[in-house]
């Protein structure tokens, strides 16, 4: 009898395993590895310690810093049928072999032993970054559906385009005023690989229009009842039949009940982003393609966890760029140049508990595209000594750069040989209104930055990377900061050699 279930068992396992290959017809898998080494000096504009170091992840307070880091994934692409397509992601990504340290005099130090380090286990995890199904013609062919965790992206990126993450347990330090969300695994979360959004896409294709349709789960927590923050959106697409037009009109609306207001006065406690949006390009010529993107933002601002007063949302973003590649088939080298245009608006320094009326001040929502290697990332992952972040506050930090900004791009890049290309960009940003109401310095220019990427392409799936970067603070960051006596003016270094194989 017993060998009988056995045999049993092993036939249905069989029959089941014969039907699921059956229904597959065709698996894919794929994935690349990158590693990078890092080196960075004065990321704070100090020229000695202080507060506010690059590295968020464990506090460090050193004035340069040097590390290790990789990127690990796996991915698996399956066509159950025709219509069915299946989709799973796993990374790994880390510092090298990140200790924290609790030693005290009496530790003891054994012979080759760690004494006093605890390693960061959850360095070595597999995190599952993407995980979804495809249904085509879903109820009726021009419909496609997409559920699960993936990436999502509405034109340039410039409203959603990727929801940056980097899980991990917090190692080492963390101060009170810390950017939030930024300890994990990586000390240079801005290379995070996990980006992705568990949400559903609905897609209707009627070419030449493409009309979407998002749900996004951001975050779910237990500060309050109907706490949590997500992401609705209509994208609607159309590409003309001349000069490689585009245009596509949006609307986002983000609900964000995460912050566990104290203050019983407010109506709605509740920071509600309405965005809306259009944006176009088109060459008017073969060798130019101009771009440009505009949007508002409407509905509630809740900035802080003592907010008194309710206020309502009023702020604008632009982006304008133009390409030009006419001296492609004019040299050998084949340059191309560019320039871009961005303005967030913003609001002069304020207290959120006491403030009322109109906020003015943008917000990032789930941009993906960055233009620069360093100022575009304090108060979203960095501060600087000048401006420490602010606790419990949903702007981070005063001289945050997703709001309150000008920023000029001007873009080129060279392709000596066929293998190497050569980019650089040099980026103006200016604030629109002033860090501090005591400080009218601190309205105007806000620094420089030059950033040169070198790639070059060893092979078909091995390529090699150098990215140089500097920023040079500007006037806002002349004035001494009260902790350090220091004036935050000196230049930022940012050098990451990378090596990344595909396969």
């Amino acid at each position: 009898m017993k060998f009988m279930k056995i045999a049993c068992v092993i036939a249905v396992a069989l029959c089941l395993a014969g039907s699921v290959y059956a229904e597959t017809q065709s698996v894919k898998v794929s994935g690349d590895l990158t590693m990078r080494g890092i080196f960075r000096d004065q990321y704070n504009y100090l020229s000695s310690g202080g507060n506010a170091e690059p590295e968020p992840r464990t506090g460090n307070t050193q004035t340069n810093q040097s590390f290790f880091m990789s990127v690990a994934e796996i991915q698996v692409d399956a066509d159950l049928t025709d219509n069915v397509q299946t989709v799973i992601r796993l990374v790994n990504q880390r510092d090298w072999n990140v200790y924290s340290k609790t030693s005290t005099s009496a530790t003891s130090i054994a012979p080759n032993g760690l004494g006093g380090y605890t390693m960061n286990e959850d360095a070595f995890n597999v995190m599952v970054d993407l995980a979804y199904v495809t249904l085509k013609d879903f109820i009726y062919s021009p419909l496609t559906l997409t559920i699960g965790r993936q990436d999502l992206w509405f034109g340039k990126g410039f409203i959603v385009g990727a929801n940056l993450q980097n899980p991990g347990m917090n190692v080492g330090p963390i101060s009170p005023n810390q950017i939030s969300g930024t300890a994990g695994n990586l000390s240079a979360p801005e290379y995070t690989a996990v980006t992705g959004f568990d949400s559903i896409k609905a897609v209707l294709d009627y070419d030449p229009w493409t009309i979407t349709a998002i749900y996004a789960n951001i975050n779910n927590g237990a500060i309050q009842d109907n706490d949590g923050t997500n992401l609705w959106g209509v994208n609607v697409g159309y590409k003309f039949d001349s000069y490689k037009a585009e245009m596509e009109g949006y609307w986002f609306w983000k609900q964000d009940n995460m912050i566990d207001v104290y203050s019983t006065q407010l109506k709605d406690n509740t920071n509600q982003v309405q965005t809306v949006g259009l944006r176009g390009s088109f060459d008017p010529i073969d060798t130019i393609t101009i771009a440009a993107e505009g949007a508002y933002q409407g509905g509630t601002y809740v900035g802080s966890r003592n907010q008194i007063n309710n206020m309502s949302r009023s702020a604008w973003a632009i982006d304008a760029s133009i390409e030009t590649r006419y001296l492609v088939d004019k040299f050998s080298w084949k340059p191309k140049l560019g320039a871009e245009f961005i303005w967030y608006s913003g609001m002069p320094e304020r207290n959120d508990a006491a403030s009322a009326g109109t906020y003015k001040g943008w917000d990032p929502m789930y941009r993906g595209k960055f233009d620069s290697a360093i100022r575009e990332f304090v108060g979203r992952f960095y501060q600087t000594g000048r401006f420490g972040s602010a606790a419990n506050q949903l702007v981070s930090c005063t001289d945050a750069s997703f709001t309150n900004q000008y920023q000029v791009i001007f873009l080129g890049s060279i392709q000596p040989i066929e293998s190497l290309n050569i980019k650089a960009n040099y980026n103006l940003f200016w604030n629109q209104e002033q860090f501090d109401n005591a400080d009218t310095k601190t309205q105007g220019f806000v620094g420089q930055e030059v950033d040169i990427n070198t790639t070059w392409d060893y092979t078909e799936d091995v390529s090699f990377g150098l990215l140089v970067g500097w920023f040079i603070p500007g006037t806002v960051y002349d004035t001494n900061t009260a902790m350090t006596g220091q004036a935050g003016d000196h230049v930022a270094t940012d050098i990451v050699g990378s090596v990344k194989v595909s396969f």
